[in-house]
């Protein structure tokens, strides 16, 4: 069987970061259709081995759990660091977003949703470039949002956040490219995922993708440029909110969408 371009681009393994439900685990399985091997890391043993037994099951491919809090960074580069596999694609999906007013918003809350979104990705991305970079091939997805395009009341945190790991992979797209690796994020808008359907208390927002569609057409971006927007409704939404509207204007739509989260 002939081996896929994408397969010898990012292989043999892949990193998906918070990879066990949702949409970590929608691409995990988009890239095991492509033939790639699995590391998958999230806090939850008992889904991690579900999740990692029903690929191995289903695609015939190595899947390997890695049980860690990604808040931790210290403790999962020591878990990366004793894998004896090569990793050639890296998806950060995990996050964490403190849902609600700012004013009530604990300082613990505040500091996981940046241990989480931001210094975990970024060290990460710096630990699993060094070698592709040497390699001569790879790829980095790292997950942002259209709630990071401007100030989106009641998730305003996690929206900051979102639009640090959007400028980090437009840089690193730029930066990275002549070294043969590719940099992409995803800034998606809702995602039928589980943790969404919990907070949603009002209607699904438009434009709202499930999550097998949001990681298939990622993955089909990856190398073609540094940003994708999966699905119509939300490119247009993202340029009304950037192009065509004032900031101010552009935060008070927002705050429609967000309103009705919890």
């Amino acid at each position: 069987m002939k081996t896929s371009p994408f397969k010898v681009k990012y292989g043999p393994y892949a990193l998906v970061a918070g990879g066990s439900d949702g949409l970590g685990a929608a691409f995990a399985e988009a890239i095991a259709r492509r033939g790639l091997n699995l590391v998958l890391i999230a806090r939850r043993e008992d889904r991690l081995e579900a999740e990692a037994a029903r690929l191995t099951e289903t695609y015939g491919i190595d899947v390997i759990p890695l049980v860690a809090d990604l808040a931790d960074y210290e403790d999962v580069k020591r878990r990366i660091g004793a894998l004896t596999v090569s990793i050639g694609l890296f998806v950060y999906n995990a996050a964490y977003a403190p849902i609600g007013p700012f004013e009530s918003t604990s300082e613990d809350r505040l500091a996981l949703a940046a241990a989480v979104n931001v210094k975990a990705p970024l060290l990460l991305t710096k630990l699993l470039s060094a070698p592709m970079i040497q390699r001569q091939r790879g790829g980095i997805v790292l997950m942002s949002s259209l709630a990071g395009a401007q100030g989106s009341p009641n998730l305003s945190a996690y929206a900051a956040t979102k639009s640090f790991n959007a400028i980090l992979a437009e840089g690193l797209w730029k930066e990275l490219k002549p070294h043969g690796v590719d940099v992409l994020a995803c800034c998606a808008g809702a995602i039928l995922t589980p943790g969404y359907q919990q907070a949603q208390k009002a209607k699904t927002a438009p434009g709202t993708l499930e999550a097998r569609v949001v990681a298939e057409r990622t993955l089909q971006a990856l190398g073609r440029g540094p940003i994708v927007i999966p699905g119509a409704v939300n490119r247009i939404a993202r340029f009304l909110l950037t192009r065509l509207l004032t900031r101010k204007a552009a935060i008070g739509m927002m705050s429609k969408n967000t309103g009705g989260l919890s």
